[in-house]
C-alpha cells in the first residue's frame, strides 16, 4: 500500500481552518474591541482546544509535514512574546526596527518539542492579561504608531498588527480543533 500525500489544494483549509490572514493596511476604531478581545480570549479557547488530549495526541502533528499540536502551542507563545515586544518598542520608540526569528528554528528547539505545554499555556495566560490591558489603555495617536519588519520590508501600524494577533490565535487553534475533529478525538 502506498502512503497518500494530499494536493496543495486538500491542504489549504487543513492549513487555514480559518482562511489566510487578512492583507489590511488600515483599520476603523469599531474593530479594535473585537480583536482585543480574541487577543484576550485566546489562552481560554486554546486550553479548550487541547483539553483532555493525550501526549500521544500532542505529539501529532496538525497536518503532514506541519508542526505537532505541542510545537503550535509553544509557537504560539514564542510568536505573542515576540509581538507583545514589537507593541513595546513601537510605544516606546519612534519608528523601531524589530528583529525577526526563524519560527521553525525555534519550533524545533527541545522547549517547543520536548516540553510539556503548561509552561507555555502558562506564559499565554499572564502574557494575553498585560496584553490586552495595555492594548485597552492606548489612545488614538498609540494605534496609528508602527514598526518596520525588515523581512517584510513593510511598517505595521499596532492596529493592522492586532488585527494580525487575533486571526493568529485563531488560526492556530483552529488547526488543532479541526485535527481533533478529523481524527475523531472529539
Amino acid at each position: 500500500m502506498t502512503e497518500y500525500f494530499p494536493s496543495e489544494a486538500e491542504l489549504e483549509p487543513i492549513r487555514y481552518p480559518v482562511g489566510r490572514p487578512a492583507e489590511i493596511d488600515t483599520f476603523e476604531p469599531g474593530q479594535l474591541e473585537d480583536w482585543i478581545e480574541e487577543i484576550r480570549r485566546l489562552p481560554d479557547r486554546l486550553e479548550a482546544a487541547i483539553e483532555g488530549l493525550s501526549e500521544q495526541q500532542l505529539n501529532m502533528p496538525y497536518r503532514p509535514g506541519g508542526w505537532t499540536v505541542k510545537q503550535v502551542v509553544h509557537h504560539l507563545a514564542d510568536s505573542h512574546m515576540n509581538a507583545y515586544m514589537r507593541l513595546k518598542l513601537a510605544l516606546s520608540e519612534e519608528k523601531p526596527t524589530v528583529k525577526p526569528y526563524e519560527e521553525q528554528i525555534w519550533a524545533e528547539q527541545p522547549d517547543a518539542s520536548g516540553l510539556a505545554v503548561g509552561a507555555s499555556l502558562l506564559i499565554l495566560r499572564g502574557l494575553h492579561t498585560r496584553w490586552t490591558f495595555l492594548l485597552e489603555s492606548l489612545t488614538p495617536d498609540q494605534w496609528n504608531r508602527s514598526f518596520y519588519h525588515p523581512q517584510s520590508e513593510k511598517w505595521t501600524p499596532l492596529g493592522v498588527q492586532t488585527e494580525h494577533y487575533a486571526w493568529h490565535g485563531r488560526h492556530h487553534t483552529a488547526q488543532i480543533v479541526s485535527l481533533a475533529e478529523r481524527s475523531g478525538w472529539r
